[in-house]
């Protein structure tokens, strides 16, 4: 007879150990599934860098095509509102027309946007082919994760998604960087920064279609084309009315008045589009549970924060503080470090106890003061009081950002996780549009303001040059002003830059309050959607005691014994227990119960794994396996007239050890900091090497798993490691050493110097670090790769040295410096 195959459990009639399967066709060999794979990869890495690449060239493409303030946050928002908006769209095609088809289409959208975009002659046409680009990026975002389910069956995906993580986090740390690289070469350009995943692209669509044959699977669905328009429009007119208002017109006019309440009318039609719409692109149904209520409406207020952050950050470093845009990109991985470190720490706790509340409002309070410190920030501000200000920042939306997610996921029925989810989603990318919209507006009128005032104090020449080409948000060239003028212009950016951090401040408190009544429930300790309708149906059962009996490990003695059935006669059901390798599990326990929670049927399985019992007759019944050292596991099983064969998989839990060596033939590395994290990013275990270099964890799942190991002095590195399903999987990780190039410069009297500007430059002629000296004259640069170096001193005619860097580097570099003569 024919059933679905649900989570964690195979149908007698297939082969174990086989491939994945497509929907309704035959398994796929893992080199199918691979070779598949490769071209969903690219396509996810173009969608994810071209997302992320420009955030750092941005100054300078401004600049170039002549644009203003309104521009530079039109070409993020005009791309996430775009993507934002269609992402549920491409969902609801995949289940009319072919995956296939729709993942090369929106390929194809992506290259033209791109192509198109480094072609453009002006801020206008940059906007538009971002529109066009996020419209692409938001069906690959979407539909390569359902290409995947419907390529792979549920209980192998999680084989393969660790590729997909490495992919996403390779693309999101590598784009801003590349960005700055690729604008700060001459023979490139900023250009290129569109131009550079045309590439991935072209040869994903080849891939693709050699490799990715999917069955056209179509069901009965309706496009919500009105709802998705209709909240596009509303705040595509509240975006522009905010990006206008107090310089083409005042706040308070008739074209305020227009734009608003076009805005309101367009909200009042997409609800009532919404409440009746079989399939609407937002369910309103889901906001009479008041945890996504209240997610969302934090979401929304987050996203404000967090790309207030990568978006104005660039804008800081390189007009304010006169950074390349490389540079700029360098200077904001304190951010990022402390997202990774809150996120790290707080998923290892939230796994161990299953709270997260307190995590959720403490990210709150630290994004609320990281603002709060940000908006005090100048432009000559030292650089280690602004990194401060990023941790914290960044501890508190490594906090947020992905608890919001999961309390939503936790109190929803398993129908509704992937909408629910994508509600909470949706809202914080909505936040960040309007958020960079809004405060880039405010933002070109501060700097004006301050440029006028600044300009004035230069006396009567500053005053005549007015806004000094800033009015209506105008983005200078620093390069070629005159020394005072940039001085005004740097000052202007610092301060027109905290100001949009403090304005940022009370949409994260408002988040920090809203988190506060956002009612607590302990995690659930299992995610698939047959797991969640077991503890349903045992918490509604009439005999509670039914699920101890169905999950307690059976006792030794009962190996030998015949299965025992609480049903005398029936329909059978019977199988296979098998690990993750395809060894049998003996003693497992297996449990039938019916959907109100009472237990019909308990057998032990035997020395071959095999299990026999019976169900009362034809229905739906829910099936229950597990064993010591492996994961329990529930699905639901449709039972007729005619025996039943269903082989379970239970996923074993395994262990993971190693050794963390010196890369440049040096011993073991004592105290270094090892972390494993899920595809998900989520912690699974933390430790630090012994003396001898070892590290071990146990009780881990099987499967792709992220290894970070990092220590002082050595550069952190991350290995993907697939756990095994039985035994101890080793992993021996080299780490590289960051050389230290340090001194002290001082004058010609023997003192130190403050604040000389110490240079470093590489035997090409690049710049790879630079210092400012404090009270003592120190300096210092780390993280060096071996090598030839010229330091370079300003502050007093400048003086150059050749230095050769090896091993653990150079400690006592000084510099002297004097004017001629002296």
């Amino acid at each position: 007879m024919a059933t679905t195959t649900p989570n964690g459990v195979r149908g007698g009639h297939a082969k174990h150990g086989g491939g994945s399967a497509f929907d309704g066709g035959a398994p796929m060999t893992h080199r199918q599934i691979m070779e598949a794979l490769s071209g969903l990869l690219l396509g996810m890495f173009v969608a994810i860098l071209s997302s992320t690449i420009v955030s750092n060239a941005l100054p300078e493409i401004i600049t170039d095509l002549g644009g203003g303030q309104s521009a530079y946050t039109w070409v993020v928002t005009a791309s996430l509102l775009a993507m934002t908006a269609t992402t549920p769209l491409w969902g609801k095609l995949s289940d009319l027309f072919s995956k296939k088809l729709l993942v090369q289409i929106s390929l194809l959208i992506y290259v033209l946007g791109s192509v198109v975009a480094g072609l453009s002659q002006n801020s206008g046409m940059l906007i538009a082919c971002r529109v066009i680009q996020g419209i692409g990026v938001g069906g690959l975002s979407a539909l390569a994760q359902i290409v995947m389910a419907a390529m792979i069956a549920p209980r192998e995906r999680g084989r393969y998604s660790g590729y997909i993580g490495a992919v996403f986090a390779v693309a999101t740390v590598g784009g801003p960087l590349l960005g700055g690289v690729i604008t700060d070469t001459d023979w490139l350009g900023w250009r290129w920064c569109f131009y550079v995943g045309v590439p991935f692209a072209l040869i994903a669509l080849f891939v693709l279609q050699k490799t990715l044959k999917l069955p056209v699977v179509k069901r009965q669905v309706k496009v919500d084309w009105s709802g998705a328009f209709f909240i596009s429009a509303a705040v595509s007119l509240l975006l522009v009315w905010v990006t206008f208002a107090g310089d083409k017109y005042d706040w308070i006019s008739w074209q305020s008045g227009a734009m608003v309440g076009g805005s309101v009318l367009l909200g009042a039609l997409f609800l009532l589009v919404e409440s009746k719409a079989s399939e609407p692109i937002i369910p309103l149904r889901l906001f009479r549970n008041r945890t996504i209520t209240l997610a969302s409406l934090a979401s929304l207020f987050v996203g404000v924060a967090m790309f207030a952050g990568t978006v104005f950050f660039s804008q800081y470093f390189q007009l304010a503080r006169d950074e390349s845009p490389t540079m700029s990109g360098v200077l904001t991985i304190p951010m990022i470090g402390g997202l990774f470190v809150s996120s790290t720490v707080s998923g290892q706790i939230i796994t161990k106890t299953g709270r997260w509340k307190a995590w959720l409002v403490a990210g709150g309070a630290l994004v609320t003061a990281g603002l709060g410190l940000l908006g005090t920030i100048r432009y000559d501000t030292e650089y280690w009081h602004i990194a401060v200000f990023m941790v914290l920042m960044g501890l508190g939306l490594g906090m947020m950002m992905q608890n919001l997610v999961l309390c939503t996921q936790n109190q929803v029925d398993p129908s509704d996780l992937g909408a629910a989810s994508s509600v909470v989603t949706f809202f914080r990318s909505l936040g960040g549009a309007i958020g960079v919209s809004a405060l880039g507006a405010i933002m070109a009128n501060r700097v004006t303001h301050y440029v006028k005032d600044g300009l004035a104090e230069l006396g009567p020449q500053g005053e005549a040059l007015g806004h000094g080409g800033t009015g209506g948000g105008g983005i200078p060239d620093l390069d070629k002003l005159p020394v005072p003028i940039r001085t005004v212009m740097e000052t202007a950016y610092g301060h027109g830059v905290a100001d949009i951090f403090l304005y940022s401040a009370p949409f994260a408190l408002v988040a920090f309050l809203v988190t506060l009544f956002i009612k607590e429930v302990a995690l659930k300790s299992s995610s698939s959607d047959a797991e969640a309708k077991t503890k349903e149906a045992v918490a509604a059962s009439e005999a509670p005691e039914a699920l101890a009996a169905a999950t307690a490990p059976a006792p030794a003695q009962a190996v030998a014994s015949e299965p025992v059935t609480s049903v005398a006669s029936g329909v059978a059901v019977r199988g296979v227990v098998r690990g993750s390798e395809g060894a049998a599990v003996p003693r497992a326990a297996v449990t039938l119960i019916s959907p109100a929670g009472r237990q019909l049927g308990r057998s032990v399985a035997q020395g071959d794994g095999s299990y026999t019992l019976d169900a009362p007759g034809a229905g739906s019944y829910v099936l229950i396996a597990s064993a010591d050292g492996f994961q329990p596991q529930a699905c639901t099983v449709n039972v007729t007239d005619e025996p039943l064969v269903y082989d379970i998989l239970l996923a074993g839990t395994s262990g993971l050890g190693g050794v963390v060596r010196a890369a440049d033939g040096g011993g073991p590395v004592e105290g270094a900091m090892v972390v494993v994290t899920d595809v998900r990013g989520d912690v699974l275990a933390t430790g630090t090497s012994t003396e001898q270099g070892e590290f071990a964890f146990a009780e881990l799942v099987p499967g792709a798993v992220t290894v970070a190991v990092n220590a002082p002095g050595y550069r952190p590195i991350a290995l993907p490691v697939e756990i095994g399903g039985q035994g101890v999987t080793r992993v021996e990780a080299e780490l590289l050493s960051g050389a230290v190039v340090r001194g002290v410069v001082r004058g010609a009297a023997g003192l130190p110097l403050t604040d000389a500007r110490v240079i470093l430059v590489d035997a090409a002629g690049n710049v790879v670090a630079t210092a400012t000296t404090g009270d003592d004259g120190a300096y210092a640069f780390a993280d060096l790769d071996a090598g030839e170096y010229s330091v370079i001193a300003t502050g007093y005619p400048p003086v150059a040295g050749q230095l050769t860097v090896t091993g653990r580097g150079v400690d006592g570099h000084d510099i002297e410096l004097a004017h001629p003569g002296e």
